[in-house]
């Protein structure tokens, strides 16, 4: 599925300076809960949130309280599976000046969106991310979150549960994300850095459910991270990867 992307923002005094771009799936049950907790932290801007369901029929948006349905701020829509063209899709509906892509199991506070901000009035950096927390008391993955974080920072090449977020022409630019099932974060920052562009890391964090490695093992799941991203550093393509990916997360369930 292709998207074409707007080349001019539009100019009417209502644009949003922020847009946030949630690409969600199969998150009904704790998606009123995320959402109430983001619009309360907000400083005085103006923003929009863009939700974009991968599920059809779309039972997270159905789950959405009759208060978020009817907030003007909270825009929805509905896309093929696939966090790329989700995305995507809601960069398309954006019109705000800076687009944060947020997983809809991480937490971004008010002292990190004030810093995100700085970003739009910069004429060096074109986005960034923010340092990694993962949400549990397990010394492992507070470990995981640490290196995660020192990574970014020494390769410039933050992962989306990072907060990953871009002005909105650097994004048109790059014609969005790769229309890829898996390291569509990871593309666009390798493209970034083809071009030169700089990208500032935050060490304001970001906190991140520890879901998955609660329910992988924080071994497992890590081990298998970092040979996805090796393997797709040296060449292999993304749908190859995914496959992996699927078939490695249904045994070890």
């Amino acid at each position: 599925m292709e998207f074409s992307f707007k080349t001019n923002a539009p100019t009417q005094a209502a644009t949003p300076l922020l847009s946030v771009i949630i690409p969600v799936f199969r998150e009904e049950s704790t998606i009123n809960e995320f959402l109430n907790r983001l619009l309360m932290v907000f400083p005085q801007i103006p923003f929009e949130l863009i939700l974009v369901d991968g599920e059809r029929p779309a039972h997270t948006l159905a789950a959405l309280n009759p208060s978020l349905k009817a907030d003007p701020r909270v825009k929805t829509a509905t896309s093929p599976k696939g966090r790329a063209l989700q995305m995507n899709l809601g960069a398309e509906m954006a019109n705000g000046d800076l687009l944060l892509f947020l997983h809809a199991d991480t937490t971004i506070d008010r002292k990190a969106i004030l810093r995100m901000l700085s970003i739009s009035a910069s004429d060096t950096y074109v986005g960034g991310a923010f340092d990694l927390a993962i949400q549990s008391p397990r010394f492992s993955l507070k470990l995981i979150a640490r290196v995660a974080s020192i990574r970014s920072r020494m390769t410039r090449i933050p992962y989306g549960d990072q907060a990953v977020f871009l002005k909105r022409s650097c994004f048109l630019a790059l014609e969005g994300f790769a229309p890829i099932p898996l390291m569509e974060d990871v593309d666009i920052m390798r493209r970034i850095k083809k071009r030169g562009w700089r990208i500032r890391i935050f060490s304001v964090r970001v906190v991140t459910s520890g879901r998955r490695w609660e329910k992988e093992g924080a071994l497992f799941g890590t081990l298998r991270n970092w040979s996805l991203m090796t393997l797709y550093l040296l060449g292999v393509p993304p749908e190859k990867l995914a496959g992996y990916y699927r078939f490695r997360t249904v045994s070890r369930n």
